[in-house]
């Protein structure tokens, strides 16, 4: 017979009995390796709590420290149950250790009744989208196994219930060290007549998630090479859906279209494939798809992803180091890895009273919070109460490459560089028409954008070629980029999303100055190619001419100039965020100009300029 399987999380405060519980689940149901449970016992008693306690600090401290799996089973089920830390500075692990559960087990100390600890795991597991609960009220022998206490502590879980929105909770006293209502029916509890933890365990329902071919989302972990008379494969997790042979699929994020032509799994009976089982298919076309693609369903009807860009998220800070808005991250969701940016802060949990404290400063070290994050490419996302797998993600830092975060996705919105994405406010085209306002004056615009490391000459080209303009008759006004944040940018700072924000604005007002007839000339370090696209993209669709100048100058000869001591500055530490030194620059892949003004003339790098920008507006595209 197929044994189902059932994923389990515990959790609980320190020293509820977690891990004395695990013991005894393993230990009443035949499940421990006879040479385990020998190590384990002395004077012919086993220690139940060093069978789920592998480290050697968990052993001398008696706590849980990392998430530890373990496996048992019974006639019907097969179970992995991830036991997860009571110390609320390891929250972080439960959040992981309940992100692929389908029951969390909440351990509550019977006399101790509902602590902080029980308040945020419950939280999370709710978050999590843990659709089962159960509350083992543990160490009921302490107290005489008595039934006033219990209904004590029962009211105090159900009035947690109703905190988190009438969420479903079975209470189950027991005492976990004698075995009391574990696996079997205790009787010192004549007044329990609901099931022992087992029981219950067997009896939840399971079903496969969205087990319907028009709901299929297959992540593409590895693509095979073919073979001698073989096409390619593409293999991966199963996440939701069904898949057979002729089903019609779509490859995402590039719209591809094709017609799966063979299956495999690892049952070689099997010719539909249900989440969540691993998979390799092969397709009828040869199209683009590598990893971190996803196919999905290709009939009318199905039911897509969003091809998303920026997402609304609840976050599990895992870092020493806060999060705060503007703080740029990598972002792993599913097989694909993209660079994503914290937009804003929403909401913090405040994990004794369970509510959300609005607008924090910044997420610590286990806090759990609602962002805003922009990524820098498109991720295929659904919500997490939707797929537990699509809709989840990870943080990391660039720089250590730790994980330093957890989320789930709440919303995923498409969102185009340069693009309004509110409903409420139209763009109102000049009543005066640009060929006749340029016609006019004599006067043409245009935007040309120069970027660089910090002293490697921007301004000073900027200001020349400014000064050759207007000495030529023509109006011209330069944007530098510390005088735009003495008046439009002076809110903002210089982190990743101020800074993101700061070329947002600058973009939309070379638009518009542009489109007046004035040359704008913005002189900015803008380090990133995603924000600068922005500001192109603004000036491409209002048809205006955009150049733009790659100042690239060696950082060794900025440094060496080095005009306001920056980069001193942040090489002794007093300075940190400096693009060059402990930020990224990303050099532009293919700027209209390249130039670099190590021991060069500024007059002959303006003309190189005033020839491309000339080029520029001759193209009838501008015009």
């Amino acid at each position: 017979m197929t044994r189902q399987l059932l994923r389990l999380a515990t959790a609980g405060s320190v020293d509820d009995g977690k891990s004395t519980l695990i013991g005894r689940l393993m230990f009443d149901t035949d499940s421990l390796p006879l040479d385990h449970l020998d190590a384990v016992t002395k004077d012919g008693v086993a220690d139940l709590a060093a069978l789920s306690d592998g480290l050697r600090a968990e052993q001398e401290q008696g706590i849980t420290i990392d998430v530890a799996y373990r496996f048992f089973s019974t006639e019907s089920r097969s179970y992995i149950l991830a036991d997860t830390p009571g110390h609320e500075r390891y929250t972080r692990n439960m959040f992981t250790g309940a992100s692929t559960a389908d029951v969390a087990v909440l351990l509550v100390d019977a006399s101790a009744g509902v602590l902080r600890q029980t308040r945020r795991h419950a939280r999370i597991s709710t978050l999590l989208g843990v659709e089962h609960l159960v509350a083992a009220v543990n160490k009921i022998d302490l107290i005489g196994y008595g039934e006033e206490r219990f209904r004590e502590v029962e009211a105090e879980l159900r009035l947690l219930a109703e905190r988190l929105g009438g969420v479903e909770l079975t209470v189950i006293p027991l005492a976990a060290k004698d075995g009391d209502n574990v696996v079997h029916r205790s009787a010192h509890t004549p007044w329990y007549t609901g099931p022992t933890l087992l029981e219950h365990l067997e009896t939840i329902e399971l079903a496969a998630p969205a087990a319907e071919p028009a709901e299929v989302r297959l992540p593409i972990q590895w693509v095979s090479r073919p073979t001698a008379g073989e096409r390619r494969r593409y293999t991966g997790r199963l996440s939701a859906g069904t898949l057979a042979v002729g089903d019609e699929v779509v490859a995402l994020p590039s719209g591809s279209r094709s017609t799966v032509t063979g299956l495999d799994t690892l049952d070689d009976e099997r010719t539909v494939a249900v989440a969540p089982l691993s998979v390799s298919v092969q397709l009828a076309d040869d199209i683009d798809i590598g990893r971190g693609d996803v196919l999905v369903s290709g009939v009318d009807g199905a039911h897509e992803p969003v091809l998303a860009r920026e997402i609304d998220a609840t976050v599990c800070w895992f870092g020493a180091t806060p999060l705060r808005a503007g703080d740029r991250v990598s972002l792993k969701h599913t097989a694909r890895t993209v660079r994503a940016t914290v937009q804003a802060l929403h909401s913090r949990l405040d994990p004794e009273t369970l509510d959300e404290k609005s607008s924090p400063v910044e997420l610590s070290l286990n806090d759990i919070g609602t962002v805003t994050l922009r990524t820098s490419s498109v991720i295929v996302a659904d919500p997490y109460l939707g797929n537990r797998d699509a809709g989840a993600f990870i943080l990391i830092d660039e720089s250590s490459n730790d994980t330093v975060g957890a989320g789930t996705i709440a919303e995923a919105r498409e969102v185009k560089p340069g693009e309004q994405t509110r409903n409420d406010i139209k763009w109102h085209p000049s009543a005066l028409d640009r060929a006749h306002r340029w016609t006019a004056t004599g006067q043409s615009g245009a935007t040309v954008w120069f970027t660089g490391l910090p002293a490697s000459g921007k301004s000073t080209v900027a200001v020349a070629l400014e000064r050759a303009l207007v000495e030529s008759g023509r109006t011209a006004y330069l944007l530098d980029g510390d005088n735009v944040r003495h008046g439009l940018s002076d809110d903002l700072g210089f982190s990743p999303g101020d800074r993101a924000e700061n070329i947002r604005r600058v973009g939309h007002l070379t638009r518009l100055l542009a489109d007046s007839g004035v040359v704008a000339i913005a002189s900015l370090v803008s380090p990133l190619e995603s924000d600068r696209a922005i500001a192109r993209a603004l000036n491409d669709a209002a048809k205006l001419p955009f150049i733009e100048v790659a100042v690239s100058t060696p950082l060794e000869e900025c440094e060496r100039r080095d005009p306001k001591g920056l980069y001193a500055r942040a090489r002794a530490g007093e300075l940190k965020g400096l693009t060059g030194v402990d930020a990224p620059y990303e050099a532009p892949s293919n700027p209209d100009l390249t130039i670099d003004t190590t021991g060069a003339d500024i007059d002959d790098l303006v003309k190189r300029v005033l020839v491309v920008l000339e080029e520029h507006e001759r193209r009838p595209d501008t015009r």
